[in-house]
């Protein structure tokens, strides 16, 4: 008589991550970070004239390794000449999409500069995807975020643009090495050595630009606050989240960026939304929720 195997656990993962359950905790997830990320970035503005760009993305990084070497304490041993290279490349990408933002919104207006960084996560969602109608949710997510930020294109600073396109590229390096992290080290080990090399890097940039500012106390308070709200809780949800959603839904996902920043914003800085931002609100959350039943509807 054939005997019933039992699923191991990795099966059961698997089919737990796969049903509709997994793939609405993992779009919580993601919805999480976007809310802390965004909140975030109104808490920073008040450090930018404390301890400039390079000052901020410095502090934000520094503070948020210090939290998670502490609270995951990842291991340093056991791991392949491959993981670490992951765990450099998530480094550099954490690094370089936070440095080239910052300079980026220091030169243009908020809403370009989240437009044309959105364009990096878009191509990747286009590219990665297999399914024709995921197409129709990009192109929707994309109307919706250029109209979002139609009325910062104005004269923009070549420099800025140029920087927001930059880290818009390293935006969408990050979300297919953080999938890979996510999948090569336990928990978020891999954030939190990635996080490390990230706040290394940053470290003489900001030091050379804010100097002494660094070490003043309500600086490094505010800046604890800005690195929990918008480095350790989006990247440590949008890491367990990237464990069951595929990249292109994750990337679309990633539209609600402005839509939530201007929703922070009308919230936390009480500035006015139109019928025109409220329209293009909807179109990239309409795009976002139809990208993720087409994911789950693929599975």
């Amino acid at each position: 008589m054939p005997v019933a195997v039992p699923a191991s656990e990795e099966v059961r993962r698997a089919e737990r991550a796969n049903s509709p359950r997994g793939r609405m905790v993992s779009v919580g997830l993601v919805m999480g970070g976007i809310v802390c990320l965004q909140f975030g970035s109104s808490v920073a503005v008040l450090l930018f004239p404390r301890a400039g760009a390079l000052g901020v993305v410095t502090l934000r990084l520094v503070v948020a390794a210090l939290v998670l070497l502490v609270a995951c304490r990842p291991k340093l041993r056991g791991y392949s000449r491959g993981d670490w290279a992951t765990v450099v490349g998530f480094g550099i990408a954490l690094a370089g999409m936070n440095s080239l933002f910052y300079q980026a919104i220091d030169r243009i207006p908020l809403g370009a500069a989240v437009t044309l960084e959105f364009l990096g996560p878009l191509i990747l969602s286009i590219v990665t995807s297999r399914r024709a109608l995921s197409l129709v949710w990009a192109a929707l997510a994309l109307g919706g975020v250029a109209l979002l930020g139609r009325q910062g294109f104005d004269g923009l600073n070549a420099v800025g643009a140029g920087c927001a396109l930059a880290a818009g590229g390293l935006w969408a390096a990050y979300i297919l090495l953080s999938a890979r992290a996510g999948q090569r080290f336990p928990q978020a080990d891999g954030l939190a050595l990635a996080m490390t090399v990230a706040a290394l890097l940053s470290l003489p940039l900001g030091i050379s630009s804010a100097g002494a500012a660094l070490l003043d106390p309500v600086t490094i308070g505010l800046g604890a606050a800005v690195a929990m709200m918008s480095s350790v809780a989006p990247y440590t949800l949008e890491l367990l989240a990237l464990r069951k959603l595929p990249a292109s839904g994750f990337a679309v996902m990633m539209s609600l960026e402005p839509a939530a920043a201007a929703t922070a914003g009308f919230l936390v800085l009480h500035q006015a939304l139109g019928w025109t931002e409220i329209a293009a609100i909807a179109m990239v959350v309409l795009a976002s929720v139809g990208a993720v039943r087409s994911t789950g509807s693929g599975h």
